[in-house]
């Protein structure tokens, strides 16, 4: 005789507690902290910089260095032209552009606009909020110039076709690349690098823990939420250099 078989009751799949935040790890994400008094970062030789006084993450330079020695045989030369940004050094970015003490990119000051949504979407084509740049981490770099069109003809496009060409041997990935493909965010920045081997973790530290409630402390923080700025400007890179 055949046993009729018995379904065994399904068990019980307690959902798991959420990591608790890491408060350091969160300030640090936020740009809280000195990079001269860290002791993960490293000053960057005038040599390799076009100004005195930036640091970098140490694991970050390192390889940088290794990078610049092969373009440099190769017959291209990188000059950082910026690197770690802390939240007050991006505060006054981010209030000069807003006041219109810093005429942006197009000519026009921000705040001739009005509206504080529209205001801020206009610096975000190009500039962070404080607290949602990657700068923050000492992960990233600006090279050689902050306009795409250099790096389109010339000099300029033979060291992007390098950097694409060699960059993610030395861990290094472009983070805003052109929205054709639906990426939301800053428009396209040719001479910005992340160092993925720490940043792609940081981002992911971000999806989870950095909200849009946490932006505060600078002139137009209120309207963070209502642009959804980490959904859309922290997240919102090129899927190959993280979430």
């Amino acid at each position: 005789m055949a046993i009729a078989c018995q379904n065994k009751p399904k068990e019980t799949v307690m959902p798991q507690e959420p990591e608790p935040i890491d408060t350091d790890k969160i300030d640090y994400i936020m740009g809280q902290f000195e990079p001269d008094q860290h002791d993960d970062f490293v000053l960057i030789p005038s040599h390799y910089a076009s100004r005195k006084g930036m640091y970098l993450r140490k694991e970050a330079f390192e390889d940088y260095l290794k990078m610049y020695e092969h373009a440099s045989s190769d017959g291209i030369k990188f000059t950082i032209r910026s690197a770690t940004r802390n939240f007050e050094y991006q505060r006054g970015i981010w209030e000069r552009k807003w006041t219109g003490e810093t005429i942006l990119s197009d000519g026009t000051a921000a705040s001739n606009v009005e509206d504080f949504v529209s205001r801020a979407k206009k610096i975000l084509l190009f500039s962070s909020m404080p607290s949602t740049s990657r700068h923050h981490w000492g992960t990233d770099i600006d090279l050689n110039s902050f306009d795409n069109a250099y790096f389109e003809s010339g000099q300029g496009l033979q060291e992007y076709n390098w950097l694409l060409k060699h960059a993610a041997t030395y861990g290094f990935c472009q983070p805003y690349t052109d929205k054709s493909g639906g990426r939301t965010g800053y428009e396209e920045e040719k001479w910005h690098w992340t160092y993925m081997p720490i940043s792609k973790d940081l981002t992911e530290y971000a999806a989870s823990y950095l909200s849009d409630d946490m932006i505060t402390g600078f002139l137009g923080s209120e309207v963070a939420a209502e642009i959804g700025v980490v959904k859309n400007y922290v997240l919102g890179i090129n899927g190959q250099c993280g979430h």
